[in-house]
């Protein structure tokens, strides 16, 4: 179905490939690592082999975390990264920043109360908001911590809902993913499709998408 705008009462977004620039930082720590294969290939090609690998990943891993979350181990990881980082085990955050969102999100405020849903942890999705200071600009905030089951299950969802005021069906959920397409129609929400991340037109088309816009940052057209 297409999008209906008039429809919308709030709007979700998701963080990974949607607000934070992850995929393109993914990459460029993925081409570190494979380095030594410079030696093999052109550098051009490589850094081809390398974003299909990071975006062959992405499946896969979705499919492990869900998996954990089924049988409720998902606590248990969470668990292990706090204790890891009680060590000194802890990574530093160097997150990036999805070129306009800042006055995106400016703008959407205004009309719209905005929520994050991620399947982030809280330490990680708290950190993200707070260097780029945009936690100003959200109602709410849900990580895979907030709700016994996280994307793409219904719940993180549906919670925001509830704690927006507003009904499920009346919410748009923006993000990168199949998961994120996913999780909104679950809830019955409508969902928007994002290319700055990890997701390909395809992916998100097939998932059910009902729109999908190249950049996060083109919802400030969208909307006026």
């Amino acid at each position: 179905m297409p999008l209906d705008i008039f429809r919308i009462r709030a709007i979700c977004f998701d963080i990974d490939g949607t607000l934070s620039d992850t995929d393109d930082l993914t990459i460029a720590q993925m081409a570190h690592w494979l380095s030594p294969l410079r030696l093999f290939m052109p550098a051009d090609r490589l850094s081809v082999v390398t974003r299909r690998l990071v975006m062959g990943m992405e499946f896969p891993i979705n499919l492990i975390y869900e998996w954990l979350d089924r049988i409720n181990l998902d606590g248990l990881l969470f668990h292990l990264r706090d204790r890891l980082s009680g060590f000194g085990f802890h990574q530093k955050n160097n997150f990036l920043l999805v070129n306009g969102v800042v006055p995106m999100l400016e703008s959407l405020r205004q009309r719209y109360p905005l929520a994050v849903v991620s399947a982030r942890d809280e330490h990680s999705t708290f950190a993200f908001l707070k260097q780029y200071e945009l936690l100003r600009f959200f109602k709410v905030i849900v990580t895979s911590q907030t709700c016994p089951h996280t994307k793409p299950f219904a719940q993180p969802l549906l919670f925001a809902a509830e704690k927006l005021g507003v009904s499920p069906q009346s919410i748009l959920m923006v993000g990168d993913t199949a998961v994120d397409i996913k999780t909104g129609r679950y809830a019955g929400a409508q969902t928007l499709g994002v290319l700055c991340g990890f997701g390909t037109e395809r992916e998100l088309n097939r998932a059910g998408a009902d729109m999908v816009l190249p950049s996060t940052a083109d919802l400030i057209n969208l909307f006026t």
